[in-house]
């Protein structure tokens, strides 16, 4: 532990800055309500597809690995507690503005595949619950993708209406999210007490005649797309009170309280569901949660209500993600490292608008490419891809962590056990591999790829036009301020 430097107390003088109105309960709902989201209803019976019954197991890796970056990023954040996140770390540690593009862009692009990942949840959960009131509702392919294009318009009309009654309305969508969540667990519990079969939490199943070690390495890169989110609890720290204090409690305790969730869900699904059910729900897309709700409370009403509450629960993810994406993206248009025309912003309302629609347009064209190949997952294959960008993002905030510790004109309020970003670092490193994935999740690559490459070809069209319109260099003036508006 160390005293933060007169540095950071003078900064906290400044008139200018966010009112610090965050305490440690809205700081903890916060984090809570941002990782508990889409991926818990989206991928839990595809981790319990690769290990069988010990379905829980990944889950808690999956959180060992998060917890690991999160003591990273609460040393950075208390060294330099600024809004703009990951970029800054690496900005900080590095100079290399390219390099703090990439993993900016990286940021978006990952918000972008989380979202579209929620919107095939959403669309899927609300075509079949509208079937099972009314009937005759379509839940083929063409209908899905179809709702889901336009679940992506309506987040972007919200978006363009205004952040304040996004935050607002985050508050009730959270409260949604934990009452879907409440009623698998009592299932469970239920399903424990009567006839499920408990023995099966401890039964390792594999396709293909995976060991151990690879079949659990294969899930957990899947399980980790649950456990994101905490990350972009670090953009509200120039608005949380006391944050040298505050957020190392809180934050380890949210990601503690997301996993014991996660768990009991896993545990949930192993219970109820009949094994060679779990990899072939009622409807894929839906996930395997909603079978556990028919199967486990066949003689409730729930079984019609609960597609509505995961519609509510998903959207809420799949709006943080695009706040998110769409605000990254104005700020570096505002800095001239992307074109300045995507700054833009509405005249009344101040919604970036440009970025807004670009981020949009980027969603719509990532879901209907995915969806329209046959061969492939789409749940996987876009929650594959946002876990793929987020632990190299993560990797390389690890690195950054041990760089700046050589910089002790800041001293951070929290440090992390020294050995900490180095495991950190190599883990997340590790599941980026391709041994990480099984062959037909390779597409993960691919749409990581061809994402960053948008990103890159829009820097090189920004430095061209930067050097022979304007003569100034490309780069980041202010990466403090990346986000804000």
């Amino acid at each position: 532990m160390a005293t933060q430097s007169t540095t950071e107390q003078v900064h906290d003088s400044d008139q200018g800055e966010l009112k610090r109105a965050i305490g440690p309960r809205l700081l903890l709902f916060f984090i809570v309500g941002d990782i508990i989201g889409a991926g818990v209803f989206a991928i839990t019976g595809d981790v319990a597809g690769e290990v069988g019954g010990v379905a829980w197991v990944p889950f808690l890796v999956a959180f060992a690995v998060a917890a690991l970056t999160a003591l990273s990023y609460l040393e950075l954040v208390t060294k330099h507690p600024r809004a703009a996140g990951a970029a800054l770390f690496v900005h900080k540690a590095f100079n290399v503005h390219f390099l703090t593009f990439i993993v900016a862009f990286a940021v978006v692009c990952s918000g972008i595949t989380s979202a579209s990942t929620s919107s095939g949840l959403v669309a899927s959960n609300l075509l079949l619950g509208l079937d099972g009131l009314v009937g005759g509702v379509p839940t083929g392919d063409t209908a899905t993708l179809l709702v889901a294009l336009g679940f992506m318009v309506l987040l972007a009309l919200v978006n363009l209406r205004g952040v304040g009654e996004s935050v607002r309305f985050n508050v009730v969508l959270t409260s949604v999210v934990v009452l879907a969540l409440g009623v698998i667990i009592a299932i469970g519990f239920w399903a424990m007490a009567t006839d499920g079969d408990v023995g099966r939490v401890v039964v390792f199943e594999s396709p293909g005649e995976k060991n151990v070690f690879a079949a659990i390495t294969i899930a957990t890169t899947v399980a980790f797309f649950a456990m994101v989110g905490f990350e972009d609890s670090v953009n509200m720290v120039e608005e949380v009170e006391d944050p040298g204090r505050t957020f190392p409690r809180v934050m380890l305790t949210g990601l503690g309280i997301c996993a014991v969730i996660y768990v009991l869900v896993a545990i949930t699904v192993v219970v109820v569901i009949p094994p060679g059910d779990i990899t072939d729900p009622v409807n894929p897309e839906a996930g395997i949660l909603l079978d556990v709700v028919r199967v486990g409370a066949p003689g409730l009403p729930i079984d019609d209500i609960f597609p509505f509450l995961t519609v509510f629960a998903v959207a809420n993810t799949a709006l943080i993600n695009m706040l998110m994406a769409s605000r990254l993206i104005y700020g570096m248009g505002k800095q001239d490292v992307l074109p300045r025309s995507l700054s833009a912003v509405l005249p009344g309302r101040r919604s970036p608008w440009a970025a807004i629609l670009f981020t949009t347009a980027l969603a719509l064209g990532l879901i209907t490419y995915v969806r329209l190949r046959s061969d492939s997952d789409v749940v996987v294959a876009l929650a594959g891809t946002t876990g793929l960008l987020l632990l190299a993002v993560f990797t390389v905030v690890n690195i950054a962590c041990l760089v700046l510790r050589r910089d002790t004109r800041t001293e951070p309020v929290f440090r992390a056990p020294t050995w900490v970003p180095y495991v950190g670092a190599a883990t997340a490193a590790f599941l980026v591999g391709p041994w990480a994935r099984n062959e037909d999740d390779h597409i993960q690559y691919s749409i990581a790829g061809v994402l960053l490459l948008i990103g890159v070809a829009l820097w090189v069209l920004t430095w061209a036009t930067n050097r022979g319109i304007r003569a100034q260099r490309t780069g980041f003036r202010d990466i403090d301020s990346l986000e804000e508006q």
